[in-house]
C-alpha cells in the first residue's frame, strides 16, 4: 500500500497528489514537496490515505519533508519581494511598449525563480523582457501567459452577490457555462448581471443548474392546456421554488395554483400528432436506347435467321405489287457512320515523309 497525500500550494489553488512516505502528516501542515519546476512549499488538505500501487497516479512525486521555521521565514522574504519584481517588470513592459498586461509576479519560496504572470490578445516575443528581468534579478525567469479567468483567480475581488469570488476563495477549478443555464433558471439575459468580473458568464450559474432541472420536470410547462376551477386555462408561468404554476382563465383573470390540483386535458389524436409531410416528387427519368434493359441483350439465333432472311426476301408494305412487277419494301435509314479510312485519310503526313 501506499501513503498519499493532498496538496495545495496556494489559496484555491488546484488539489495535488503526493506520496507521503512514513510522515505524520496533518491538514494545514506545511511540507517541502518535489515538483516539475523544483522545490515548492505547499499546505496539506487531506490527512494521508492508503491506496493500491496500481491505483497511484502516474509520475508521483514524493514528499520531501516537513516545513521548518527557516523555510516558512524564507517564504516570507520571497514574498515580500514580489512587489518590487513587479514594479521593475511593468516598467520595462511599458519601456518597450509591449502589448501585454502583467497580472502577479510570484517566487519561488527559495528565491530560485521567479515566475511572472501575464494575459495578452495573441502570442508576444518577450525573449528581450526576459534578458533584462534575468541581468536585474540574477534568478531564473518564466514567463507565463494565463486567461481572463485565471486573471481574477489572482488578483480577486468582489462579486456582484457582494462576497470574495468564487475562483480565489473555494474554487478549484472552472467548469463550463453556458447560457442554456441562465435560462433554465429564468434569469435575465442581460451581459451585466450574469457575467463576472473576469467578463465570463458566471461561475455561480453552475451550482443549482440541475437542481432547476429536476424541479422543473414536476410542473406542466408553458402553453399547456389544463382544468382548473370548471374551465379550461393555459398555463403561462412556472414558479419553480415555490413548485407552483400560473394559469390563464378564459376571462383573463390569473391565478397561481399547485400543480396537484390541476387537471390536463386530453388534445385531440388528430391535432397531438402533427400531419405527416407530403413525400417529395421524384422526376422520372428518360430511358435510352443504352439504359433500356434490353437494348444491350444478343440476339439469339432465331432472331438473327429472321433478320437474314428479311433481307434476302422483302415483303411489300401494301401487299401488291409495285410497278416492273416488284414488291417495293420499306425504307429503312442506317444510321450514318464515320469511315475512319476518310478521317486518316485527311490527317497531314508528318513533316519527314517524302510525299507530304
Amino acid at each position: 500500500m501506499i501513503r498519499i497525500v493532498t496538496v495545495k500550494f496556494r489559496t484555491a489553488g488546484k488539489h495535488y497528489d503526493f506520496a507521503a512516505g512514513d510522515l505524520d502528516l496533518h491538514p494545514g501542515d506545511g511540507i517541502i514537496v518535489e515538483t516539475d519546476r523544483g522545490r515548492a512549499l505547499g499546505r496539506v488538505v487531506y490527512a494521508p490515505r492508503e491506496i493500491r500501487p496500481e491505483k497511484a497516479p502516474e509520475n508521483l512525486k514524493q514528499v520531501i519533508r516537513q516545513a521548518t521555521a527557516e523555510d516558512l521565514e524564507l517564504a516570507a522574504d520571497s514574498e515580500a519581494k514580489e512587489e518590487e519584481a513587479f514594479r521593475f517588470c511593468r516598467e520595462r513592459i511599458v519601456g518597450r511598449k509591449m502589448e501585454m498586461k502583467l497580472v502577479k509576479a510570484e517566487y519561488l519560496f527559495d528565491a530560485s525563480k521567479i515566475i511572472f504572470f501575464f494575459t495578452a490578445d495573441g502570442r508576444v516575443d518577450f525573449r528581450d523582457l526576459v534578458k533584462d528581468l534575468a541581468h536585474h534579478f540574477h534568478t531564473r525567469i518564466e514567463m507565463r501567459q494565463i486567461g481572463v479567468r485565471d486573471e481574477a483567480k489572482l488578483t480577486g475581488g468582489i462579486g456582484v452577490c457582494g462576497r470574495e469570488l468564487c475562483c480565489c476563495t473555494f474554487l478549484t477549478s472552472f467548469a463550463p457555462v453556458s447560457v442554456k443555464m441562465a435560462k433554465e433558471q429564468d434569469l435575465a439575459l442581460n451581459p451585466n448581471k450574469i457575467s463576472g468580473q473576469c467578463g465570463r458568464l458566471l461561475c455561480c450559474l453552475n451550482y443549482e443548474y440541475e437542481t432547476y432541472r429536476d424541479m422543473k420536470k414536476c410542473l406542466p410547462k408553458c402553453g399547456r392546456k389544463v382544468q382548473v376551477e370548471d374551465q379550461t386555462g393555459e398555463v403561462v408561468g412556472q414558479n419553480v421554488l415555490a413548485q407552483t404554476v400560473t394559469v390563464k382563465l378564459p376571462d383573463s383573470r390569473s391565478i397561481e395554483i399547485d400543480p396537484d390540483d390541476l387537471t390536463a386535458v386530453q388534445q385531440p389524436a388528430d391535432q397531438s400528432k402533427p400531419a405527416p409531410k407530403p413525400a417529395p416528387k421524384q422526376r422520372a427519368r428518360k430511358t435510352t436506347a443504352r439504359s433500356h434493359p434490353d437494348a444491350r441483350k444478343p440476339r439469339d439465333d432465331s432472331e438473327q435467321k429472321a433478320a437474314s432472311s428479311l433481307g434476302d426476301k422483302p415483303e411489300s408494305v401494301s401487299g401488291t405489287p409495285a410497278e416492273g412487277g416488284q414488291a417495293e419494301t420499306p425504307s429503312r435509314k442506317k444510321p450514318r457512320r464515320r469511315s475512319r479510312g476518310k478521317g486518316r485519310s485527311q490527317q497531314k503526313s508528318p513533316s519527314g515523309d517524302k510525299n507530304g
